[in-house]
């Protein structure tokens, strides 16, 4: 019988924690009968020679509980630096998904005003952010300080994060078992900041804030609703580092947005 390695065996572990937590406990090789319901406690379930998982289809993000939301609301400006600091202690050394097991060295939480006005939220770490725990930390936050700037803020005067806090492998697009695990505590984040607009960069933060898939370009340009706050789509920084000649474009969201929070709207900068 072929033994499973030691990263092995913990992502298959991780991978039956996560189908406890959606409910399933009962698991059985296909073309093998059903076991008893006696004989299948989950606890002895041998992680030898087990076939792989099918894909899990894609599904829209898991929203918090509903109390979320609305106990956020009460919540003084005082406390929500502390309200945040509760759900990093909740995320906790995470398991939750396999990225946990795929090369990960830090939980990327999130940095900024808890009582920010503005929230950018991005698709997940990179090898910088990863490495050093912040978001938007690499040569795309470098870029993304500059349009901060350019809208006559300072980055610590806005939230930043990211729909995943691990960095997945070789900076690939998060799958959906790991965005759906951890938007909840990212959907938490928002209800306590309270953001009055969230800028989505990229295809992959609009998807997860708005529930479903759509082309940038029908996105962009026109406001839109998340967790009861404005949003707005835009490039992600690392598409302008690959494509420069859109940063006209995301200026012209950039610019939606400061007209939202009341900011005169000021010439493109030269990046």
């Amino acid at each position: 019988m072929t033994q499973l390695t030691p990263e092995l065996d913990q992502a298959i572990q991780a991978r039956i924690r996560y189908f406890r937590d959606l409910g399933v406990y009962d698991l059985y090789r296909r073309g093998q009968p059903v076991p008893d319901p006696a004989d299948a406690e989950l606890a002895s379930v041998s992680v030898t020679n087990v076939e792989p998982e099918p894909p899990i289809p894609e599904r829209k993000p898991i929203p918090p509980p509903l109390v979320l939301a609305a106990s956020a609301e009460s919540i003084p400006a005082a406390d929500r630096a502390s309200a945040l600091q509760t759900i990093r202690e909740d995320i906790g050394d995470c398991t939750r998904c396999p990225l946990a097991f795929q090369g990960r060295h830090t939980i990327v939480f999130g940095d900024g005003d808890p009582n920010a006005r503005l929230m950018f939220i991005g698709e997940g770490p990179g090898a910088d952010e990863d490495a050093q725990g912040l978001p938007f930390v690499g040569r795309a936050g470098q870029l993304l300080n500059n349009m901060i700037a350019a809208m006559s803020l300072k980055r610590s005067e806005v939230y930043i994060a990211n729909i995943v806090k691990c960095r997945p492998p070789q900076n690939r697009v998060p799958e959906p078992e790991e965005a759906n695990t951890c938007t909840q505590f990212l959907f938490r984040q928002i209800d306590i900041i309270r953001p009055q607009v969230i800028v989505a960069l990229g295809a992959t933060a609009a998807t997860y804030l708005l529930g479903g898939k759509s082309a940038l370009a029908r996105l962009r340009g026109r406001l839109h609703e998340a967790r009861g706050t404005k949003l707005i789509v835009t490039y992600h920084p690392a598409y302008l580092l690959r494509d420069p000649t859109q940063k006209k474009e995301a200026w012209k969201d950039l610019q939606l947005a400061m007209t939202e929070l009341g900011l005169k709207p000021t010439p493109r900068p030269e990046t």
